[in-house]
Parts: C-alpha cells; structure tokens; sequence
C-alpha cells in the first residue's frame, strides 16, 4: 500500500515540474494591431527628426496602450542626430526626413529604411508680410541671402529675417535640395534646434520667414505658396506640390520582437488611413508611382 502512495506522489511531482517547464519563456509576444496585451518589459527607443515627432508619438501611444509592459520613447534632435544614433546602436529606431546615404557617417552601415509617410513641408512667415506667394526662384535667393528686404519680392520695405534649423535638420536638408537646388542657407540664417521652437521664432519676430512640416501649422504663422499653388494633400499627391519628403524610420540590420511589432502597427492599414492623414501626413500607399 506504501509503495503505491509512494508511486503516485513521484508521479504526480514529475506532472508538476513538467507542466512547469513547459510555461517557462513563453511571455506574449508583442501585437502590432488590436489584440491582447503583452507581458514582453521591452522599451523601445528612437530619435531624430522633429518633424516625424509628432507622428511617431501618436503610433508610440497607440501602441503601447495595445501592449501592456512596452515603453516606447520619442526624442528630437534632427534627422542627422537619429540616423548617427541608430548607426551607433544607442537607438533602437533612427527618424530621419533624409535617406541613410545623405550622410557619409551612415552610408553603408546596415541600416535598413521603413518609409512610414510622406511629409510635406510649408514654407512659412510671420503674420505681418503682406507676401502671400513666392517662387523657387525668389525664395533660393532669400535663403541663399541675395535678397534681403520684402520690398524686392512685392512686400513693403521690411528687413527679412531668416529662421532656419541646425546643419543635424532634415527639414533644412529638404529645403535646400528641393526648393534651393542644393545651395546653402545664408550665414546670417538663425539656427533653431526644433520645429517648435522654429514657429515660435517665426511668430513673434516681425519680416521673419522659415520653413516648417505642413503637421506643426498654426494660427499664429501664414504659409505661402509655392510657385503659385497652395499646399493640399492633393496637390502632393498629383505632383502639383514638390515640397516634401518621406518619413523614415531606420532600424541598424532588420527589425525584429517588439521593435518590428511597432513598425508593422505603424504601417498597417488601419494606422495608416486614419492617423497619418489625421496628423497633417500623407500615407505612402497614396503616392502617385
């Protein structure tokens, strides 16, 4: 009788640690759309461009409201900063407005691009320039610094002042390759260190002018046109509007766990067709090939 009770307890131990064992490492592994929560802890980090800020922040929230246990992290500093970041491996995701091969010191490095929207970009002035319209023309000159006062581009006689991003800025860098030809912003351009802070110098500096993501328009600034056309979605789309870029997100080698589970959220159809549109992007499926 003995020896039967000892039978069934050794029996019955070696059920336990089984079924033990075979729940270890088995944590729910993050969900890009709307599903169960995850127990995977992963914090996820990515920096640099401003302009991508606002969007990155709305899919970081989203995200991790789907998944319990995941931080994702959103900071600025310029394109040039997050791709030198990810290259380095401090970051897990680089937010670029430019393509890895802009820059020398990330060309070749193994990064790998997700284009997750296309941004459109506004050049914008303080509300006091009678201007409403410039062309490419007109405008290289004023960055470049061969033209100096409103009156010459049909405004009143008024200083202009530029208010410009730092060399680390994708937004610069779409400015002068697109609208510039590649020349660079004069000397006397003001350097701000984000798009925010660019806006509230534009605002509240008489002749001013600079150049912002069509996403951070405000009341407190104008947009002009370009070349005679206004900037719509619609006008980016059909080619009639050329200010823009795409907005990239780097991974160093591919993206893999919780990472990859946030750049599928942010490429699904759902985020998409809802939130990129919402924050003043457009969607890249919606690019004209």
């Amino acid at each position: 009788m003995f020896k039967n009770k000892s039978r069934i307890a050794i029996v019955s131990t070696a059920l336990v640690a089984l079924l033990a064992l075979s729940g270890c490492g088995q944590a729910a592994a993050p969900q890009a759309g709307n599903t169960a929560a995850t127990t995977d802890k992963k914090t996820i980090t990515a920096a640099g461009s401003t302009a991508l800020q606002p969007l990155a922040k709305i899919a970081a929230d989203d995200f991790m409201k789907k998944n319990a246990g995941v931080q994702v992290n959103i900071s600025g500093g310029g394109s040039f900063t997050g791709l030198n970041n990810v290259a380095s491996g401090s970051v897990e995701i680089g937010n670029s407005d430019v393509t890895a091969d802009s820059s020398p010191d990330t060309k070749d490095k193994g990064l790998v691009d997700h284009q997750v929207a296309v941004e459109p970009f506004l050049n914008i002035v303080n509300k006091d320039v009678t201007v409403d319209d410039l062309t490419q023309a007109q405008l290289t000159d004023i960055y470049t610094g061969k033209i100096t006062n409103w009156k010459d581009v049909g405004g009143k006689d008024e200083k202009i002042t530029i208010i410009g991003r730092a060399a680390s800025s994708g937004s610069r860098a779409t400015i002068s390759k697109v609208v510039m030809g590649g020349k660079d912003f004069t000397t006397a351009a003001t350097a701000q260190d984000s798009t925010g802070n660019l806006i509230t110098g534009v605002a509240q500096t008489p002749g001013s002018i600079g150049y912002i993501d069509a996403a951070y328009l405000k009341d407190t600034i104008k947009a002009l046109k370009y070349n005679g056309v206004a900037y719509t979605a619609d006008a980016v789309i059909n080619g009639q509007y050329p200010i823009y870029s795409y907005g990239h997100m780097y991974t160093k080698g591919e993206a893999t766990g919780t990472v990859k589970a946030y750049l599928d959220y942010i490429m699904s159809a759902d985020f998409q067709n809802t939130n990129v549109e919402k924050a003043g992007f457009i969607p890249v499926s919606k690019m004209k090939k």
